[in-house]
């Protein structure tokens, strides 16, 4: 399939996040608690380009209960299209948008153009999200450890307090996913 015919095959937001089971509320509270900056400008330059994007995510995704309302709030300035993808359910998709070349790391945003060229692709997190993450898992303990799990199942729970409620976090997937736009659309 072309990425235009993917477009035309996914979710909208409102579909996807009413399917939503694990991190919905989370999502929807990061959602309700982003403020757009002032960009107007941006704003405007994106809009001309008449952008549309596809994102590959799943709903027990912490990246992904992030990720996916920042970049909602980004379409609703920039008057951009979203079509949303279970990961799961469309591995053909994700298998050409693999992190590395070998993992299904989500959420991947492909931007695209009228005519269903790839502008940009973004993801699965900022930075400065990925250098926290590894900050985290650097305090686990071995693999093997008795503790493991349990010490895994506290570093998610962390995580997923911190991505809900560090405002910080959200401004930076922000600029993170504009600095990608941006990048990809100066003409």
């Amino acid at each position: 399939m072309t990425l235009n015919e993917w477009y035309e095959s996914g979710l909208t937001p409102d579909e996807y996040i009413e399917s939503m089971e694990k991190h919905k509320e989370n999502l929807l509270h990061i959602y309700d608690n982003f403020t757009v900056p002032n960009d107007t400008d941006f704003f405007q330059t994106i809009r001309a380009k008449d952008l549309r994007v596809l994102v590959l995510t799943a709903d027990w995704c912490g990246d992904a209960m992030l990720n996916v309302p920042i970049l909602l709030r980004i379409a609703e300035q920039c008057q951009m299209g979203i079509a949303l993808f279970p990961r799961d359910a469309n591995l053909e998709l994700m298998d050409q948008y693999l992190t590395n070349g070998k993992s299904r790391s989500i959420p991947i945003f492909v931007f695209i153009d009228k005519d269903g060229n790839e502008v940009a692709k973004w993801g699965p997190r900022a930075d400065k999200i990925q250098h926290f993450l590894n900050d985290a898992r650097a305090n686990l303990p071995d693999e093997r450890a008795d503790d493991y799990k349990e010490k895994w199942n506290e570093m998610l729970l962390f995580m997923t307090k911190s991505f809900r409620d560090n405002t910080d976090f959200g401004d930076e997937v922000y600029e993170s996913i504009k600095k990608t736009i941006a990048a990809a659309t100066v003409s």
